[in-house]
């Protein structure tokens, strides 16, 4: 049995250990309330945008040409991974990478047939430790990343999918259902094979210079703000992610004070007993 000091010291660590995650939960909590609102507002410019390319697309099936819209055979992917900047979120990044493993093992033989274009600190480290080819990377990404965090990276993204340096183009993030749930989502990007779906019929749109053109400017503008709305949206995900799990820390440790509580006043009791029936012996001894 641990000694009354040992089971103290225990006692006090926990505590300590229980503030932290304590700390961390609020903080937690703080951060996904301003990223759920960010994520919110933004995606009602994502659903315009969509809607305003899809009006063109299917307004004009079989005229339009863009190489965005057009599949080829597929020699090389590419896969945008957006994981978090650290750990302490339970299975938020180990879900991400699974996901990953399983895409890879579906479409390709070798290490030489995709390219990563990784999201976040956990995702480059996953990436370095497994020699694996990485094409662009942005880490350090903030709590409430702005589209400057992302921006290199997406432009990269179109830009090796325009010049045939890959020939599809999937993005892997997790998808904020709520604060105790979410879902990691696989989503191709490139080529653009549903965008059409999302056309508003109703609304009449008149393009300067023209159609074609306009296009040609909102088709990588569409990407590049899939790809910052995914962040956002993964952003949340890991918050909520990371409360529930320090939640579940915090809620440990308070179990853990409570028996080793519970162990050291039952020492401490047997501890008095012994000394009190030691007194009675040597008193005893006496007479």
């Amino acid at each position: 049995m641990a000694s009354l000091r040992d089971l103290k010291s225990k006692i006090n660590a926990t505590k300590k250990t229980r503030q932290i995650t304590n700390a961390m939960h609020m903080v937690a909590a703080a951060n996904l309330n301003r990223s759920q609102l960010q994520a919110e507002a933004y995606q009602e410019y994502m659903n315009k945008l969509r809607s305003v390319v899809a009006h063109i697309a299917s307004g004009n099936k079989g005229s339009l040409r863009h190489p965005m819209l057009e599949t080829r055979p597929v020699k090389k992917v590419g896969y945008i991974v957006i994981a978090g900047e650290r750990g302490l979120a339970g299975a938020y990044n180990n879900n991400v990478f699974k996901a990953l493993e399983a895409l890879i093992k579906d479409k390709n033989q070798s290490k030489d047939d995709y390219t990563g274009l990784v999201v976040g600190r956990m995702a480059q480290r996953y990436f370095e430790k497994r020699q694996m080819p990485v094409s662009s990377q942005a880490v350090g990404i903030p709590d409430q990343p702005s589209f400057e965090s992302i921006k290199a990276l997406a432009k990269d993204a179109v830009r090796l999918f325009e010049n045939q340096e890959i020939d599809e183009l999937h993005i892997i993030y997790t998808h904020f259902v709520s604060a105790i749930s979410q879902q990691v989502r696989t989503v191709q990007l490139l080529p653009l094979t549903d965008v059409e779906s999302g056309g508003d019929h109703k609304t009449y749109y008149e393009y300067e210079p023209s159609e074609n053109e306009v296009l040609e400017t909102l088709l990588p503008q569409y990407i590049e703000g899939y790809i910052y709305g995914a962040l956002l949206d993964a952003k949340a995900a890991e918050h909520a992610a990371r409360m529930t799990a320090m939640k579940n820390s915090t809620d440990n440790a308070s179990e853990m004070i409570e028996r080793y509580t519970l162990q050291y006043n039952r020492a401490r009791q047997a501890a008095i007993t012994q000394e009190i029936s030691e007194i009675v012996g040597g008193a005893n001894a006496l007479q």
